[in-house]
């Protein structure tokens, strides 16, 4: 699942007229860069959320198969946003029985995506990363495999996971975040994680933006 129903308010006047995950990053909207990484990944069928602007998501990517996936869509409407967790609850119909990977729309990475699993007895694996400037305090501590609340070093939950639907049960398609549903499940040990040292980036603001878009056009964003 794709995460693509956030509003994009850091990145106005962007998002003004354009959703967040079709802006345009080296000539290829954002979204499309994930899309692509999946299907290299072996990855057949692809949910994504979206609200803000969404008919634009869906008449750009259409359903999939010129990457050779299954799109389908999650619409949640113009009103009030369902946020992650709300989003991902919505969805789950779409998205089977077994364990799924979610990806936050906002982001880039050059994570390998056929790499991701979910370990026995977990309910969740988030894959984190160092604390990026504009988020030094981090939200997670990694200890032997498995993600506690405190404790040092911090590092940062990328936006990437995966999750077994029975870690949303009980939940409804109301606004609430998945962050607040993994720190319930945290003291259980039932979180576990990788720390992920590759390139990552939060796309969130215009000049985040603007830097991926020039390491990308000069090939610096395709380090490991």
């Amino acid at each position: 699942m794709i995460l693509a129903a956030g509003r994009g308010e850091r990145l106005r006047p962007l998002t003004d007229h354009t959703p967040k995950p079709l802006l345009k990053v080296a000539g290829k909207p954002l979204i499309v860069w994930h899309l692509e990484k999946l299907a290299e990944a072996g990855c057949r069928l692809v949910v994504i959320n979206h609200a803000h602007l969404g008919a634009q998501i869906e008449d750009a990517l259409g359903d999939g198969r010129r990457w050779g996936l299954r799109i389908r869509y999650s619409a949640e409407g113009s009103g009030r946003a369902l946020e992650t967790g709300g989003g991902i609850c919505k969805a789950l119909p779409l998205l089977g029985g077994g364990p799924f990977m979610v990806i936050n729309g906002d982001i880039f990475t050059k994570l390998d995506y056929a790499t991701l699993e979910l370990p026995e007895h977990s309910l969740a694996h988030l894959i984190l990363v160092d604390n990026p400037g504009h988020h030094p305090g981090g939200d997670f501590v990694l200890e032997n495999g498995v993600v506690q609340a405190t404790g040092a070093p911090r590092l940062t939950f990328s936006g990437i996971g995966v999750y077994h639907p029975r870690l949303f049960a009980g939940c409804e398609a109301k606004p609430f975040t998945l962050g607040s549903l993994l720190r319930r499940q945290l003291p259980g040990g039932k979180i576990s994680g990788s720390h992920y040292h590759g390139y990552w980036l939060d796309v969130g603001t215009p000049e985040r933006y603007q830097l991926l878009h020039r390491e990308l056009s000069h090939g610096t964003g395709n380090q490991p």
